[in-house]
């Protein structure tokens, strides 16, 4: 199989932009992880606000999704040492530039 180089073209479309995609594919996969940014757009949360904000998510599914987002950079995971121990999660700057797409989005819906 050939692979395509970064300056190489795909009928006028660039590679790089096509391997962008790609890679956002596969960080955003799965149909929890933009309902999760989307909760996350309007603010930090706890794991338990997640998961009452997102119906029918299990906490083992949101803990799963949230790891790979952390892991990606698109969330960041923040423990506060009260008792008992408070973790918050919020949008890292790459998952507030997602902000853009997703409102985007909606108000291509809503025309």
């Amino acid at each position: 199989m050939e692979t395509l180089k970064e300056t190489e073209t795909l009928k006028d479309c660039p590679v790089g932009l096509i391997l962008a995609i790609k890679d956002t594919m596969n960080v955003m996969n799965g149909k929890w992880k933009l309902l999760i940014i989307g909760v996350l757009l309007y603010g930090k949360k706890r794991f338990k606000d997640l998961e009452k904000s997102i119906p029918k998510i299990t906490p083992r599914m949101l803990s799963k999704e949230l790891k790979e987002l952390e892991m990606n950079g698109i969330i960041m995971r923040k423990v506060h040492s009260t008792i008992p121990v408070t973790v918050e999660y919020e949008l890292s700057d790459s998952g507030k530039s997602l902000k853009l797409v997703l409102e985007g989005e909606a108000s291509i819906e809503s025309q």
